[in-house]
């Protein structure tokens, strides 16, 4: 454990987060469909799924932690579809953005795509196009589907 502190957050609050933002993005679209960012983006991405009535659903599947440690990115699957005009018109879908190096990676990949999380962190928030809550640095989230 490093020397951040680690807020849980409930899955009701993820619930009622997502609904808000989902709010937000209604006039946003229409959306071709959804790319979740595993593993985190994956419950976030299915209830936007659900509220956005978007049934269209890809990952792109990218590792980049050791439980709080930030390691090398490595794209392991990438969103075919979504690839052929490089995310426009697709919802691009994670839990949080913090030090920017997954988002700066799909970016490469999907630039046009307009990427919401539901957190971000104070540093990163200029990378991704909406979110819900900002976070200072010192916070680590601990989302209610990693126990």
């Amino acid at each position: 454990m490093t020397d951040k502190t680690v807020r849980t957050l409930s899955w009701e609050a993820v619930h009622h987060d997502l609904q808000r933002l989902a709010d937000r993005l209604q006039d946003q679209g229409p959306w071709q469909g959804i790319v979740a960012v595993t593993r985190g983006g994956l419950v976030p991405a299915a209830i936007l799924a659900r509220a956005l009535d978007i049934r269209l659903i890809d990952t792109v599947c990218i590792t980049s932690y050791r439980g709080q440690e930030q390691g090398p990115v490595e794209i392991l699957k990438e969103p075919e579809r979504a690839r052929q005009n490089k995310g426009a018109d697709w919802l691009l879908v994670d839990d949080i953005v913090d030090t920017g190096a997954t988002v700066r990676a799909i970016r490469h990949l999907l630039p046009h795509a307009f990427f919401v999380t539901l957190y971000a962190k104070a540093e990163t928030k200029h990378l991704i196009d909406a979110f819900r809550h900002e976070v200072d640095a010192h916070i680590w989230i601990e989302f209610p589907w990693e126990n």
